[in-house]
């Protein structure tokens, strides 16, 4: 039994140029479409699990009054059938029917447990629906489907039916949180958005009339190529005018300007009104207009507009602030509105960093009889030598890092670094230095005041190691770099940069990788998994084999690159793990405990594919290369390959 949840959708800008956009195949000159579209808080709950037909069971007592339990074969004329009946499950039926026809799937149960999204209202409960059986096929059948497989599965699904949904319908599929959705003729890309501070929207359902089919019919006329001034009008408004709307729109969430964001609402309205509005009769609006000139809700509101396919069907606010939104909410349902509230918060970027450096190095004994291996020093291409624990903090200060804590052995390795981070350099010796290197003195002392101490007293595994600096993360995304393994960015970027930059885009659980060859799986710990975005940079992990045989990695393990090609992928060192990392690596100490086994070591990779089974993981191949510093043979390479 696996639970899932699918939320509702809400267009934020750019309504209708998802099938504006799709015009470009016959059209050159259109403008590409593009809307921001974030997921709400109100959605579908539902438990799937294998069956032998397709079935459809509801408990949820929203949706009481118009649902009824269904059942059919897995059958594909039989499931086109029903598709085509307009029931409520025909949205289902069309995507089961669509996962047949080309996967050969068997059946599934789905019982809905709860439904707080409302219907026909403009926020897309059947594009909700058609997602979630989409994701259960995808998910009971490991059929390895990305997020946009799923949303184009659970488009084409309900175009079986007597439904015309837009293209960006399906971005519920992406969750609760904004994403920029782009519109190329056949081509759609989603990129989700930063958002800096809390945003305190409220939508509701106007509860009056429109016709959906006849303002998209009457729009349409203009497509593919504009004859009258009117048309060209439409198409200024969807197209350009429309880009330069969205545009501003993600500066404005990414600078956290809530009150620009909010006038950009009601110009996006005023641009509609005086544009597109004309050419659909049913596009009049008397309610919509009425509540968006409210005078009781001004004062409360940044900025206001339409919903979906606009008309009097729903209505979206920016409200200036948490106080405001509820005040706001609680009038609209006063006045016979059905009113929601959305908070878009902002994702926590990663503030902070862990190293452990607990280890003995037993491999590059006798060397660390005396001097730790993270002091070995490695001659750099500016000239410098420096230790490999000072480049390591220099590529996390470079990518923003603020605080970092280093996971140490003993209370006695701490004077190490003391005398390195914290003491100044005698007078004597710091005259000697040139100029520019009196200035660098200085940089190394600002990186000690950024360093936390840790002791990882018993050596009970990495994954314990780890877990000694889960107060110094808190409940905030850290990142793990490892203390013996230099990374060398391939761009202006450096590697732990490149990796924060994909957290805030993904707000997810995330390892670094990295392609080796198929000779060599067996020393390490191989990733499978669906690439999220087209350039092949960002993976969504499915599973975590330890060194398995060549033989096994070439049949189950490889990930199709660009070109087709297989490709085989190990962790590249870096990490961000999220609070729940931290938990779970808390329960798997205690269970220990528990069992009075104190010598089983704790291993971080069993809490991160515990982590991965319940809330996912993402694997991001970062442009760089990895210097293993752990036995003498890497270390050689190191030497001699870092300083290039």
């Amino acid at each position: 039994m696996m639970k899932l949840f699918v939320p509702g959708r809400l267009c934020l800008f750019g309504e209708h140029t998802d099938w504006a956009g799709h015009y470009r195949t016959m059209n050159a000159d259109i403008k590409p479409g593009a809307a921001i579209v974030t997921g709400i808080e109100q959605g579908i709950y539902a438990e799937v699990e294998k069956s032998s037909i397709f079935e459809l069971y509801s408990d949820a007592p929203e949706i009481g009054g118009v649902w009824q339990d269904f059942s059919c074969r897995m059958d594909e004329a039989e499931l086109k059938r029903v598709a085509k009946s307009g029931g409520f499950f025909c949205y289902c039926a069309g995507v089961a029917s669509y996962m047949l026809e080309w996967y050969k799937v068997g059946g599934v149960r789905i019982r809905i447990t709860s439904m707080t999204l409302p219907m026909k209202s403009g926020l897309s409960s059947s594009a909700a629906i058609c997602v979630l059986v989409a994701r259960a096929f995808n998910l009971l059948y490991n059929l390895n489907l990305n997020t946009l497989g799923e949303m184009n599965i659970a488009y084409v699904g309900e175009l079986r039916t007597s439904s015309r949904c837009g293209r960006l319908d399906q971005a519920c599929a992406f969750g609760v949180k904004p994403n920029l959705m782009t519109f190329d003729g056949d081509e759609i890309e989603v990129r989700s958005l930063n958002v800096k501070k809390h945003l305190y929207w409220v939508f509701a359902d106007l509860c009056a009339e429109k016709d959906t089919i006849k303002i998209l019919s009457d729009l349409n006329k203009a497509y593919p190529f504009p004859t009258t001034e009117a048309e060209r009008r439409e198409h200024e408004a969807l197209g350009e005018k429309n880009l330069e709307i969205v545009d501003r729109a993600i500066r404005f969430m990414a600078e956290g300007d809530a009150e620009s964001l909010g006038r950009l609402m009601t110009e996006a309205e005023a641009l509609f009104n005086s544009q597109v509005a004309p050419m659909s009769p049913a596009l009049k609006s008397p309610k919509l207009d009425a509540v968006l000139a409210d005078p009781a809700i001004l004062p409360l509101v940044w900025g206001g507009k339409g919903v979906g396919s606009h008309g009097d069907g729903s209505v979206q606010f920016l409200a200036r602030s948490e106080e405001a939104q509820t005040q706001l909410t609680a009038y609209l349902n006063e006045h016979g509105m059905k009113a929601y509230s959305l908070t878009l918060k902002p994702v926590h970027t990663v503030r902070r960093a862990i190293i452990p450096v607990a280890g003995f190095g037993t491999r590059l004994y006798p060397a660390t009889r005396a001097l730790k291996k993270d002091f070995f020093p490695i001659p750099c291409p500016d000239g410098m030598v420096r230790p490999v624990i000072l480049i390591l903090l220099e590529e996390l200060v470079l990518s923003g890092i603020e605080e970092i804590c280093l996971v140490l052995g003993s209370e006695e390795e701490r004077q190490q670094y003391a005398d390195y981070f914290e003491r100044p350099l005698e007078e004597e010796h710091l005259r000697k230095l040139n100029p520019e290197a009196q200035e660098y003195e200085n940089h190394i002392l600002d990186i000690g005041k950024r360093l936390h101490y840790v002791y990882q007293k018993e050596k009970r595994g990495f994954g314990h190691a780890v877990y000694q600096a889960a107060q110094f993360a808190g409940n905030e995304p850290v990142m793990l770099l490892l203390g013996d393994t230099l990374y060398r960015s391939d761009s202006n970027k450096p590697c732990a940069l490149q990796m924060v930059e994909e957290y805030e885009r993904y707000n997810s659980l995330m390892v670094s990788i990295h392609p080796i060859p198929l000779a060599e799986v067996s020393r390490y710990g191989i990733l499978h998994g669906v690439w999220e975005d087209k350039g092949s940079h960002v993976l969504s992990v499915d599973t975590m084999h330890e060194k398995p045989k060549a033989s096994y990695a070439e049949e189950f393990l490889g990930v199709r690159n660009k070109n087709g090609e297989k490709e085989y992928y190990s962790v590249f060192g870096q990490y961000i793990l999220t609070p729940e990392v931290f938990s779970q690596l808390h329960e798997d100490i205690m269970q220990k405990e528990i069992e009075g086994d104190h010598v089983t070591e704790i291993e971080l990779t069993s809490a991160l594919e515990a982590v991965r089974k319940r809330s996912g993981m993402m694997g991001v191949r970062l442009q760089g290369r990895m210097f293993d510093m752990g036995n003498p043979t890497a270390l050689v390479r190191a030497i001699e390959e870092y300083s290039k």
